[in-house]
């Protein structure tokens, strides 16, 4: 099992939950108004009068098959905008109850 983050602009959250979806990913917990800034090129997402937007996270612990299937999916959907931003980062999950 491997943990997911995924960390996007909120213009992107009807995407994030169709793909969700259509992965067959049931289990998640949802971030809301999530500030913090990108490491290389992203803008500042803080809800404030000077960076107004602001970012969502899902986090998601999935079967080792379906993270690649999923982290080209989030390439994907950066690729279509690249100002907007969206990120994956996984980890591995070694127990749950």
């Amino acid at each position: 099992m491997k943990a997911v983050m995924i960390v996007f602009n909120q213009a992107n959250t009807e995407r994030v939950e169709y793909m969700l979806d259509k992965l067959g990913i049931r289990g998640f917990t949802w971030f809301s108004d999530v500030k913090g800034q990108g490491s290389v090129t992203g803008e500042p997402r803080m809800g404030t009068h000077t960076w107004p937007e602001m970012n969502e996270a899902v986090l998601c612990v999935i079967p080792d098959e379906k993270v690649d299937i999923l982290l080209e999916k989030v390439k994907k959907l950066d690729e279509v905008n690249l100002e907007v931003g969206v990120r994956a980062f996984v980890w591995d999950i070694l127990k749950s109850v």
